[in-house]
């Protein structure tokens, strides 16, 4: 299940930098799957949200293979970092994902 942040962001930026996958976003920026990664694809993607920081779910593994929990969450101070119900994946496939995104 990836992470989403709630539009009960503040943008203060706090969970950012904390990204081991480079999936969290500026509002309104654009973004690449190359960004963080070994993928090679840089095109350029739309902007999730306009609003707030938002998460790529292609791209969230919620941290796993990296660290015990979601770094996001840990960091952010108004607690609107929560798991995605509409994007459920197994501990086996974020594993995966994180393989993909770091080859």
């Amino acid at each position: 299940m990836a992470i989403i942040i709630t539009d009960d962001c503040i943008n203060c930026g706090a969970c950012e930098p904390e990204c081991p996958n480079n999936a969290i976003y500026e509002p309104d920026a654009e973004w690449r799957l190359s960004d963080g990664t070994t993928k090679k694809d840089d095109s350029e993607q739309s902007p999730i949200s306009d609003e707030f920081y938002y998460i790529v779910p292609s791209k969230c593994t919620e941290c796993q293979g990296f660290h015990e929990e979601p770094q996001c969450a840990a960091v952010c101070p108004v607690d609107c970092c929560v798991p995605d119900e509409d994007n459920v994946e197994t501990e086996e496939a974020l594993l995966e994902k994180q393989a993909e995104l770091h080859a």
